[in-house]
């Protein structure tokens, strides 16, 4: 059995091949400028995507005759991404049945996408319907697609209201874009 002496010297010897350990440190000043609503951006960011075809520069993944999947620009974790109308509405209400339809198929069809390609523990699926219940851009639908993981809420998004995201929305979108090519 080691006695407290050696034990000691075990644990000195291990912190001094971990300590200081290693940081990735990432900056995103430009984030704040957006976080703070600084930056306003002209026009329906949502309705840009709508009119051009596909792309990364769009972050849009897939497209229906009613319906888009964009990549969150800004995600709280890897694989966000949002479901939203091609028209620019605010109100779920004004959506015609066959636009309601496509609109929901494509959130199930997102959601599948979503589960094969991160296999996540469990998802938060939700739209924010209007200004007052949080909704970012409040003036156009969409249902955010989150996937969750065990243990994947750390001190940073309490403390310091900032998410770690392993994975950045190229990356997302080009694993999205393949299986909407094969799938959608």
């Amino acid at each position: 059995m080691a006695s407290k002496k050696e034990n000691k010297l075990a644990y000195v010897k291990m912190d001094k091949e971990v300590w200081p350990i290693e940081r990735d440190i990432f900056y995103r000043p430009g984030r704040m400028k957006y976080v703070r609503k600084i930056i306003k951006p002209s026009g329906c960011v949502f309705c840009v995507s709508a009119t051009k075809k596909e792309s990364i520069q769009t972050l849009c993944v897939y497209k229906t005759q009613y319906t888009q999947v964009v990549v969150n620009k800004f995600p709280y974790n890897n694989g966000h991404v949002l479901v939203l109308p091609l028209r620019h509405t605010g109100d779920l209400l004004t959506l015609t049945e066959a636009e309601y339809t496509d609109l929901h198929s494509v959130l199930r069809l997102s959601i599948q996408a979503v589960k094969e390609i991160y296999n996540p523990n469990g998802l938060n699926i939700g739209m924010n319907h209007g200004a007052t219940s949080g909704a970012g851009i409040p003036d156009h639908l969409h249902y955010h697609i989150v996937p969750r993981w065990h243990g994947d809420l750390n001190f940073f998004p309490l403390i310091a209201e900032t998410k770690l995201v392993i994975e950045n929305p190229k990356q997302t979108y080009a694993k999205l874009k393949k299986y909407f090519q094969k799938n959608g």
